[in-house]
């Protein structure tokens, strides 16, 4: 059986040519045999996609022929199957909806990214119980609820969101108890969190990080270290332990 190489991606860059990229791409899938979602917005890309290893890798090889994509960095997992059904390639108002157009975490823009923090460090952190500074380190699940069950960071602040474009108004809610704190957004693969930091920031919080790849990257680097549970992924594997692959759905045996 020739195993399935799975990638999750996503670049918060200008793309005003949204709508030809969407072709092209589509093209792309199509001659190579993947399976999966891209998103394409004015504000940038976001992907989930399976195929062979060589197709993958073409794949990439060809998105970042565009300059744009150039430092692009997909999150890699293994499989037996493909685990989507088929091709799906859209152009969207947002590639993660927050109903806030002003944030806009674009890296070659004037906004730029909140402040990351990588998942050894975020490790390290939870290790010590404070930051480099000594400060209380908080963890904010930026997924909604039914994310969170599948399994979450140990003692994260869950807001039991039923949808991402509710998170400005908690935090607006919540304002007051994270005052003082190091907090540090997460979410499955990081896009989230990246226009989660940017608006508490903007609502006027210190020290508030994004976890730089989300989930899966900490995965990756620091295993399952403070982590409790598994992860809810947007393929038919359902969810992913911290060795990468899949796990029952909560409530199984």
């Amino acid at each position: 059986m020739i195993p399935i190489l799975n990638i999750s991606a996503y670049q918060f860059i200008t793309l005003p040519d949204a709508a030809a990229l969407r072709e092209q791409a589509a093209a792309q899938c199509l001659q190579l045999g993947l399976k999966g979602t891209i998103l394409l917005a004015e504000e940038g890309i976001n992907l989930f996609l399976a195929g062979t290893e060589a197709a993958i890798r073409g794949f990439i090889t060809w998105l970042r022929s565009d300059p744009r994509f150039a430092d692009l960095i997909p999150k890699e997992s293994w499989s037996d199957t493909v685990p989507f059904h088929k091709m799906v390639v859209k152009v969207k108002n947002e590639i993660i909806r927050m109903n806030h157009p002003t944030i806009r975490p674009d890296v070659a823009g004037v906004a730029g990214r909140a402040p990351s923090v990588n998942a050894p460090t975020l490790k390290r952190w939870l290790d010590q119980g404070h930051d480099d500074e000594g400060r209380e380190v908080v963890t904010l699940d930026t997924r909604n609820g039914f994310e969170v069950d599948f399994g979450t960071f140990e003692g994260a602040i869950d807001w039991r969101l039923a949808k991402f474009s509710e998170f400005p108004e908690q935090v607006l809610t919540h304002k007051a108890e994270l005052q003082g704190k190091t907090v540090v957004s997460f979410c499955t693969g990081g896009i989230r969190c990246e226009k989660a930091a940017l608006y508490m920031e903007e609502a006027g919080l210190d020290h508030v990080y994004q976890l730089d790849g989300g989930i899966l990257k900490y995965f990756e680097l620091a295993g399952g270290a403070h982590y409790q549970g598994s992860c809810f992924v947007f393929d038919e594997r359902e969810a992913l332990g911290a060795d990468l692959t899949p796990k029952p759905t909560p409530g199984d045996h």
